[in-house]
């Protein structure tokens, strides 16, 4: 398994292909085909999905496109003011005002056009900068007027006549370029450039840097590296504008912190100082990478260089913070802005809402919102989706509602994202009825699935580990033309090593880098989260190691990644050193550090560090999430606890937390193992009246409890059951039986179930067999035990001569 990970987690530098403007005109990016032998989807659940999806529209999909905001300070004098064009002749606006007039007809250009051009022929004085400005003046007002395909054409009309370079400039090329990149028309962009390119035209850093901003302000953040590669290449120098979108673009690629300032040093050694504009790109920078220390450098180089902080700067700073999950910086940034004279402005307080919400601290996050309304900041989605999203992250379903419905009732409209959100709830907690009327109501909103919602419907089947679904779900977002970015690929590495599909994942993992999509922190996680579920401890080593060599810096989910494959890898004592490092502040006691101490030591069955997590995670002050309050639930329930079990339980109920599968399983477990067996049955009951959909473990607890206290009619019926709710018994369902049987001596039936469970494909295994084995070794029928061995052939055809040696060696084990 380790060989499969035998490849660099982080390209050197993107792949360089050929510059899109050198290229032939733009096809729709093929993306690599993903997991093309994947079973098509045969769940109603997806084929309910799918149905409702394809039910919206029976036109032809084109490429969904995430709108971004636009990268770098507008140039548009015009902005929010009526056209001006003071720089046009009274000629030139009557030439502009014929072609916005609504009743111009485009056979008509070259008349129109043909009259500016005849003044300047008959007038020797007239210089042709004046044409050139004219034409420049002519090209922005009908970009301002949104008729870029008539600007275009005016353009192409001058390009036509031979003396079209003494007109012609680089400016005016790049306002073009800027018009077409504005309305998503990039591949005429770059087309137009590529002509240019050929013809010998001059091309200038604005041009570039049109180019390059419209491929950046769409998200093609590749193509955009590739034409800022090949200007330098061309020898023409970048400009401080050039720089700070490529600054952006290194920021939204999630490029390590010492190539973006390997760019910095780049700049300057050119002779470009930075702006206000390029630190505060250098701070947004540190978000995805958590680099909250970083970023406190350059807010600090910032006021050094003479540079005040504005609004935009300390924004950025707190939202840098908020996602390193360190809420109390993150105030303090509050405290000297509003010292500065600058107002907190909803973007500020939701930065705080958010930083606290990630830590799971929802009271402050709720009392920021009170604060907030107290300053007449009126709340808007993204206060609403955020605390939605804090509730349903921490278990409290109810107080999940709660937000959604005040957000409704203050008139505020549920965006996209509040819909991922609902529908990642619901998903999680295995309510498939209410996510599917969630998705319903996206379109009853007159509104459409965002690539986010397909990343949500991944990572929800994947977490409740139904791969079918997954596959299913990523070839219809394909279908519906959405193009995978690196979320999506950071989701399914993620998806599939939930479902226990280690080789899926990787082959995400390696189709990922050949789409020349650049892994990241978010990455690393993913890979390193895969890595733990398999307790592949060395190979997570050794990608750690790479991660503090500078690939990429480390945080609080790296560490959890650390403990969870230690814990699954059976490394007690590297845990425990962890452990210890965390306690004593040499890595910071995150909240969510805290959580996964309690995770794994609950895993691993130890009951007193278990206890010194939980403990722990209180003194700082930290609330627990459900997921915490389940893993105190399960060493509880396993060790008979039933008094423990009880105040966990109650803590929940008075603290607003909504029950999930895995607290049911929890109880169910608890109770298959004690004279109240019974109460499992009650327990599997209640979680199908709540509208939860049992999983296997579910139906697995309850057979258990009856066939261990030989009630096998009862656990007949729940095997019954369990087949009519559409779930595959599982090979550990099949030796519950067998195990039941052969202890009660009743081996026909033992062998009867062994039969039934290779007649529907499920293999047994040597827990299998060595219940049968041991149990004729039980009554001394030893040779009983080796008959069954040599007839192992005639049920078993596939079993293997080293698995037949295997038992006779433990039946001589049983005997010596």
């Amino acid at each position: 398994m380790a060989e499969r990970l035998a490849l660099p987690l982080l390209l050197p530098n993107p792949p360089p292909p050929k510059p899109p403007f050198l290229n032939q005109p733009h096809q729709q990016q093929q993306n690599p085909t993903l997991l093309s032998n994947s079973p098509p989807p045969s769940t109603p659940i997806l084929q309910h999905l799918l149905l409702r999806h394809s039910a919206k529209s029976q036109q032809p999909i084109d490429p969904q496109v995430r709108t971004r905001t636009r990268i770098g300070g507008s140039r548009d004098l015009n902005r929010g003011k009526p056209w001006t064009h003071n720089r046009l002749s009274t000629l030139g606006q009557q030439v502009l005002n014929s072609l916005i007039d609504p009743s111009f007809d485009t056979n008509q250009l070259d008349s129109v056009l043909a009259k500016l051009f005849e003044q300047y022929l008959e007038n020797p004085d007239a210089k042709t900068e004046f044409l050139t400005s004219e034409v420049l003046g002519i090209v922005k007002g009908l970009g301002f007027y949104k008729k870029s395909k008539l600007a275009l054409g005016v353009f192409n009309w001058v390009k036509e006549r031979k003396d079209c370079e003494l007109v012609l400039n680089s400016s005016i090329v790049a306002v073009i370029i800027s018009m077409l990149g504005k309305e998503g028309k990039i591949s005429v962009a770059a087309n137009l450039l590529n002509s240019l390119h050929k013809e010998g035209f001059s091309l200038d850093v604005y041009a570039y840097t049109s180019l390059i901003t419209a491929y950046a302000a769409s998200g093609r953040y590749r193509e955009a590296m590739v034409i800022f590669q090949k200007m330098e290449e061309e020898g023409c120098k970048p400009s401080l504008i050039t720089y700070n979108v490529i600054l952006n673009v290194y920021g939204k690629m999630g490029m390590p912190w010492r190539k973006i300032m390997a760019l910095v040093d780049g700049m300057k050694s050119d002779g470009v100082a930075p702006d206000t504009y390029t630190y505060n790109t250098l701070i947004s920078c540190c978000r995805r990478g958590s680099l909250h220390e970083e970023a406190a450098v350059v807010f600090e180089k910032m006021k050094l260089a003479g540079f005040s902080p504005d609004n935009v700067t300390y924004n950025a700073l707190l939202d840098v913070y908020g996602k390193s999950r360190r809420p109390k910086e993150a105030m303090e940034v509050l405290k000297e802005m509003e010292l500065n004279g600058f107002a907190p402005s909803i973007v500020t307080y939701n930065s705080l809402i958010s930083a606290y919400a990630r830590d799971g601290l929802l009271k402050e996050a709720m009392d920021l919102k009170t604060q907030m309304e107290g300053k007449g900041i009126k709340p808007d989605v993204f206060t609403y989706t955020t605390l939605l999203s804090g509730f349903e992250k921490a278990g409290k379903d109810e107080s999940a509602m709660g937000v959604f419905e005040e957000m409704r009732s203050a008139g505020c409209r549920p965006n996209i994202c509040t819909f991922n959100a609902l529908i990642k709830m619901h998903g999680n907690r295995g309510k498939f009825t209410e996510m599917m009327k969630v998705f319903d109501e996206i379109k009853a909103c007159n509104g459409s699935p965002d690539i986010v919602t397909w990343n949500t419907l991944l990572a929800v089947f994947g977490q409740c580990g139904m791969d079918s679904e997954v596959s299913g779900v990523f070839k219809e977002m394909k279908r519906a033309g959405f193009v995978p970015e690196r979320d999506t690929f950071n989701t399914l590495i993620s998806a599939y090593s939930r479902c226990g599909s280690f080789d899926q994942a990787m082959a995400v993992y390696k189709r990922m880098l050949e789409a020349g999509v650049t892994p990241d922190l978010s990455t690393y996680n993913a890979v390193l989260a895969a890595l733990a579920r398999g307790g592949l401890w060395k190979q997570s080593e050794k990608i750690f190691a790479e991660m503090e060599d500078g690939r990429c810096k480390p945080n609080e989910l790296t560490y959890c990644s650390l403990l969870h494959v230690y814990a699954n890898g059976r490394q007690v004592d590297r845990m425990h050193s962890l452990a210890e490092e965390i306690y004593s502040g040499i890595i910071e006691p995150h909240a969510v550090l805290l959580k996964t101490l309690v995770l794994v030591n609950s895993k691993c069955d130890l009951l007193v560090e278990t206890e010194h997590a939980f403990s722990e995670l209180r003194k700082k002050g930290f609330l627990p999430d459900i997921t915490t309050l389940n893993a105190m639930v399960s060493i509880y329930g396993r060790r008979q606890m039933f008094s423990k079990t009880n105040e966990i339980l109650n803590f929940m109920n008075e603290s607003g937390y909504t029950p999930n599968l895995t607290t049911y399983n929890s109880l169910m477990y608890m109770y298959s193992r004690s004279e109240n067996f019974e109460e499992s049955e009650q327990i599997l009951r209640e979680v199908l009246e709540k509208g939860v959909k049992p999983d296997i473990i579910s139906y697995n607890t309850v057979i258990y409890a009856y066939c261990r206290n030989g009630r096998m009619k009862e656990a007949s019926r729940i095997f019954s059951e369990m087949g009519d709710c559409g779930l595959l018994p599982d090979v550990i369902t099949y030796n519950t039986f067998v195990a039941s049987y052969a202890a009660d001596s009743m081996f026909e039936e033992a062998i009867d179930v062994v039969r039934y469970m290779i007649k529907y494909g499920c293999k047994p295994n040597q827990n299998t067999y060595n219940s049968i084995v041991d149990g004729y070794c039980k009554l001394n029928s030893r040779d009983e035990a080796s008959m069954f061995i040599n007839n192992l052939q005639k049920l078993d055809p596939h079993i293997s001569k080293v698995e037949e040696i295997r038992l006779s060696e433990r039946i001589v084990e049983k005997w010596s």
